[in-house]
């Protein structure tokens, strides 16, 4: 009876949206599939009570009810955007119950986006990061070049899709920057250290040379066959050397990025210096970094306030 009564009012919703907004049919699909899973959710919450307990339905659910199940989501491994879909799904067929006077309050209000909701990125310790860089064999030249790519993409952060599209220009060996153009088609400048440095040179002068055969790229990482390296090669090979390492972290091209801010504001520096480099429109996705050390955190606490 109660899974009746949750199917009605969600079919009387999704024939407002497909009749009166004239919604297309795959969003209406997308409707139902969010909306079956929190009526499932609510169902399996009754089903378990003694006679007597409150029925959980739409009409009497409560705030906590909404978020234990946002949260039951989240537990399940599903994404910050499909929880969020989800949420605004709510949003609208609770606005739907007060319009029909099936409900007094909207109780999905006053609840914020599960957009807000960072999930902490894997790092590798300094240490780890490493053993990963010293694992390509740089007496071969395909070693070489592998090197030149894990020093490159860690010594700047730069994200997998930077890497592959950077051409041979884009390097100032001189003062070791790269220029980097990112999301949005915005450019910025990112500088690298000595072991970048030295590895890339030997990179240019000996071996990319060799791939190309005489022939004419202005593409910066190259392939056997000489053509320009894919964001599929640099995942290949990241996950090649990461399986002969200790490292027993789930890695992927993006750790690197991810280890890279984490090891700059690790070491004191400035968070928009950091924002900057990584190409990050808005600060708050950099913040998301200054949270992940929390042993460090706790060293900085200890040592600079005045009750330890």
């Amino acid at each position: 009876m109660n899974k009746d009564l949750n199917n009605s009012f969600v079919e009387e919703f999704l024939d407002y949206l497909t009749v009166e907004r004239g919604l297309s049919a795959n969003t209406i699909s997308a409707y139902r599939s969010d909306l079956k899973k929190y009526t499932d959710f609510l169902q399996k919450k009754w089903e378990p009570s003694p006679p007597g307990d409150r029925i959980v339905s739409p009409c009497n659910a409560a705030r906590k009810d909404i978020t234990s199940f946002l949260m039951s989501l989240k537990d399940k491994g599903l994404s910050a955007n499909s929880i969020s879909r989800g949420m605004v799904a709510l949003k609208v067929f609770y606005r739907f119950l007060l319009r029909e006077r099936h409900i007094k309050d909207d109780i999905t209000s006053t609840l914020d986006s599960p957009k807000l909701w960072k999930k902490l990125p894997d790092v590798l310790t300094v240490k780890e990061v490493g053993e990963l860089l010293s694992k390509p064999p740089t007496h071969r030249w395909m070693g070489i070049r592998d090197r030149g790519c894990l020093e490159l993409a860690y010594a700047t952060g730069m994200r997998a899709s930077e890497l592959v599209n950077l051409n041979l220009n884009d390097l100032n060996m001189d003062v070791n920057f790269v220029r980097c153009v990112g999301k949005g088609q915005k450019e910025r400048i990112i500088p690298f250290g000595k072991n970048a440095s030295d590895i890339l040179k030997r990179y240019i002068e000996d071996v990319r040379p060799r791939l190309l055969k005489g022939r004419s790229t202005p593409h910066l990482f190259l392939t056997r066959l000489g053509k320009k390296m894919s964001r599929q090669n640099f995942w290949k090979m990241v996950k090649r050397y990461v399986k002969i390492t200790n490292i027993k972290k789930e890695v992927k091209p993006h750790t690197l990025r991810h280890s890279f801010a984490t090891h700059m504001l690790k070491g004191g520096a400035d968070l928009r210096i950091v924002q900057e480099m990584l190409g990050h429109a808005d600060i708050s996705t950099t913040q998301i970094y200054t949270h992940i050390d929390r042993d460090h955190l706790k060293f900085i606490h200890q040592k600079y306030h005045p009750r330890p």
